[in-house]
């Protein structure tokens, strides 16, 4: 109970200072009503949250129930929107006060009547605007987690051998199997991916959230994906679990461990650990690269190699690698003395909320991580970060919905 504490405080602050705000902002008695319904059944899913976390997520996310996964998403979609709320009305306040020194020495009577009537409207008008992200994250929680859409990128190099011009890859990213609610959502993602018809698909990490048994539900659908090049995959932070009390002891950590690589191989996948391996196209052939996770962060683990990934590569190869944390790209690879003309990434998942246009792209991520959606070029060497197929904690998708990526390779 003590580590939920200091969360609980704060939220308990927030919310009586924004729904008091806002039963004061209204004269109305229908909405003074909504705002205590809306007080109640926010502090009703905290209630639910809490009881979830000692029994539905007391072993860690491995399937929870709907009902849970619901309560936790809207209780975050009630603290942010309550966050951005309260933030507004803070603001407002400190405008108020500046206000009321300034016109300190004046006939304040008319004036003041004024300047609190439009106050009230901008506050009212700032509650109105709040209404839009709490019905997107309502969407995201109900359809946007898998709303499950192919992004299709065309990308070109002046060193591609050109038999391999036109190959189609497949790109996945963490998959997270354990939040999953709804099996047969999850398995029309699945069979999206084989209707690409993709020359090789490739996973770049995160099979589970911590246990190797929260993949066994979806082995077979995984293993019914069919490319004519095959199916790699590497391993990501999540796929060496860290947290303290979640094993019986190393040796169980260790057993469960060894599973989930097993099942890499289970579902038709090969598994790359710090190695590579040849793809051959008719007389021509390129190099795929995979490491283990290797990240800026230092609460996960750097196992990944790329000086023995790169054992046996040749000066000019056109190289692919697997690597699941972006920032590996621009702290090893950029630099690396053989050059990989294109890496792939997941890790980052848009942070499961923001804007994902063609045009135009946003998420609060963005002041996390450099590189965090999408593809990025430097000294000539290509970056592309896949959001995900599944989530983590969140069980919504607010904008960056589950993502199967398709890269054509082009030669120019």
């Amino acid at each position: 109970m003590s580590r939920f504490l200091i969360p609980l405080l704060i939220m308990t602050v927030l919310k009586l200072y924004v729904y008091g705000s806002l039963f004061r902002l209204f004269e109305r008695r229908l909405f003074k009503i909504l705002t205590i319904v809306l007080a109640l059944f926010s502090i009703l899913m905290v209630g639910v949250t809490y009881y979830a976390s000692q029994t539905a997520f007391a072993n860690g996310i491995i399937h929870p129930p709907l009902w849970a996964n619901m309560a936790f998403g809207l209780v975050v979609s009630f603290f942010i929107c309550e966050l951005l709320l309260g933030g507004f009305f803070v603001l407002d306040e400190i405008y108020g006060i500046g206000e009321r020194v300034v016109h300190w020495y004046r006939h304040r009577d008319a004036k003041e009547a004024f300047f609190l009537s439009r106050r009230k409207l901008i506050k009212r008008v700032g509650a109105a605007i709040i209404v839009l992200p709490f019905v997107a994250f309502i969407d995201g929680i109900i359809r946007g987690k898998y709303n499950f859409w192919v992004n299709e990128q065309s990308m070109v190099f002046n060193d591609l051998p050109t038999a391999f011009d036109g190959f189609r890859i497949a790109h996945i990213s963490d998959i997270h199997a354990g939040s999953f609610d709804d099996f047969e959502a999850v398995r029309k993602g699945i069979q999206m991916i084989q209707a690409q018809k993709p020359d090789i698909i490739l996973f770049t990490g995160d099979l589970v959230n911590n246990h190797a048994e929260e993949i066994e539900p979806f082995l077979d659908d995984f293993k019914g994906l069919k490319a004519p090049y095959g199916k790699f995959s590497i391993l990501g932070n999540h796929d060496y679990p860290t947290r303290r009390n979640m094993f019986d002891n190393q040796e169980h950590k260790d057993r469960n461990f060894a599973q989930i690589k097993a099942h890499h191989a289970t579902m038709g996948f090969n598994l790359m650990l710090n190695e590579n391996t040849v793809i051959k196209k008719d007389t021509a052939s390129i190099r795929l690269l995979g490491v283990e996770n290797w990240g800026r962060s230092h609460h996960f683990p750097k196992e990944g190699d790329l000086e023995q990934a790169c054992q046996g590569c040749e000066e000019e190869e056109f190289n692919i690698l697997l690597s699941h944390d972006p920032t590996h790209w621009v702290d090893k690879v950029v630099d690396y003395d053989k050059k990989i003309q294109l890496t792939l990434s997941g890790h980052t998942h848009g942070l499961q909320m923001g804007v994902n246009l063609p045009s135009f792209k946003w998420s609060p991520i963005k002041y996390r991580y450099e590189h965090w959606a999408g593809w990025y070029e430097k000294k000539n060497q290509k970056l592309f970060i896949n959001t995900g197929f599944g989530f983590l904690a969140f069980a919504g998708r607010v904008g960056m919905y589950p993502e199967i990526t398709m890269i054509e390779l082009k030669k120019a």
